[in-house]
């Protein structure tokens, strides 16, 4: 019994660990995308192009795929081998630790513009 307790504490540990590194390459991809779609302020085009466009669509998907990996693709991996309660705890936790960063972004964000 005590084993048991302490291997299930073990593997709950690992798994908040694989949810906080999921959540935060999460958060660092999104990061470096929107300072990338920042810093294009420089090379704004005088006309409208139908290359903008396409380059958005194209920036979407793309942005949609890998954030879908980062914090779907380790769940459906458990989900598929029949861990289904693993799976959903990871994606849980995945999903509550990235909540937990946007609630901070936010009251950042508010407290910054509450400042100046």
């Amino acid at each position: 019994m005590h084993i048991s307790l302490y291997k299930d504490i073990n593997i709950m540990e690992r798994m908040i660990k694989r949810a906080f590194i999921d959540a935060i390459g999460t958060v660092v991809y999104i990061i470096l995308v929107a300072s990338f779609i920042f810093s294009l302020k420089v090379l704004a085009l005088e006309e409208d192009t139908v290359i903008i466009p396409i380059a958005m669509l194209l920036l979407f998907v793309c942005s949609a795929a890998i954030t879908g990996f980062l914090v779907l693709g380790k769940p459906i991996m458990l989900y598929i081998d029949g861990e289904k309660r693993g799976a959903v705890l990871l994606l849980g936790y995945t999903l509550g630790i990235l909540v937990l960063i946007t609630v901070i972004i936010f009251i950042l964000l508010i407290s910054y513009n509450n400042l100046f």
